[in-house]
Parts: C-alpha cells; sequence; structure tokens
C-alpha cells in the first residue's frame, strides 16, 4: 500500500486522491481561513479595511469576507492564493500594510481556523 491510501481498523483501504498531498509540492495553491473578532460596534467599519479586491494583490485567486450570522462582531476570512509565498508577499504591499494599521484598533481578536491546499477554484 502507498502513501496514498490509508489502513483503517480490519484491514479496510480507503483511497486518498493524488492532490491531498499537494501541500508538500512547492507550488500548490495556498488556503487561509481565519476569523476576526471585532471590537464591539465597530465589524462594519473593520470589514471596509480588510475588504481588499483580488485583482490588486498579485498571487491572490480568491478573497472572501463575510460577516458572521450569529456573532455581530466576527468576520470570516477566505482566501486561495497561488502559493503560501504570494500570501507572505501581499502583506508587504504599501495597500495592505496601509489598511492593518487603520484596522488594528478596531480588531479584539484573531484566529487562524485552517491553512488549506486548495484543489478547486472559483469560475470566472
Amino acid at each position: 500500500m502507498d502513501r496514498r491510501s490509508l489502513v483503517l481498523g480490519g484491514g479496510l483501504a480507503v483511497w486518498v486522491p493524488p492532490i491531498a498531498f499537494a501541500g508538500e509540492r512547492e507550488n500548490a495553491m495556498y488556503g487561509l481561513i481565519s476569523t476576526i473578532t471585532a471590537v464591539s460596534g465597530k465589524r462594519d467599519q473593520l470589514i471596509g479595511f480588510i475588504a481588499g479586491d483580488p485583482s490588486e494583490m498579485p498571487g491572490c485567486i480568491s478573497y472572501v469576507v463575510a460577516s458572521d450570522a450569529a456573532d455581530p462582531d466576527r468576520i470570516w476570512v477566505s482566501e486561495v492564493w497561488e502559493g503560501k509565498k504570494a500570501h507572505a508577499a501581499s502583506l508587504e504591499l504599501p495597500a495592505v500594510v496601509s489598511n492593518i494599521e487603520k484596522a488594528r484598533p478596531m480588531i479584539a481578536g484573531m484566529k487562524i481556523v485552517a491553512e488549506t491546499v486548495p484543489v478547486t477554484t472559483p469560475k470566472a
């Protein structure tokens, strides 16, 4: 059995598609899902600073900012990048640095929920 298979109890084997191991490849896409908690009453203003246009961020395939349906202070951010290096480079863009500085006083907390290896991209 090769690394694309996982042996479970009783000898049951489940095939895992090769793309599941894409994170090991240098050219793998990079995904990030995170939550940001805004200072009470500042969520919409904070969204104005963190909502970005993917076309202005080289290497960004998808960047979605969403308000939480149940928590009036929580924001979800889902990102897909050409690679982890593209994401890191985006954090050095002058516009991004400026918006982070402006947003910082409105942020009560942040949490990375998951780093992912996207296997599909949004349709244009």
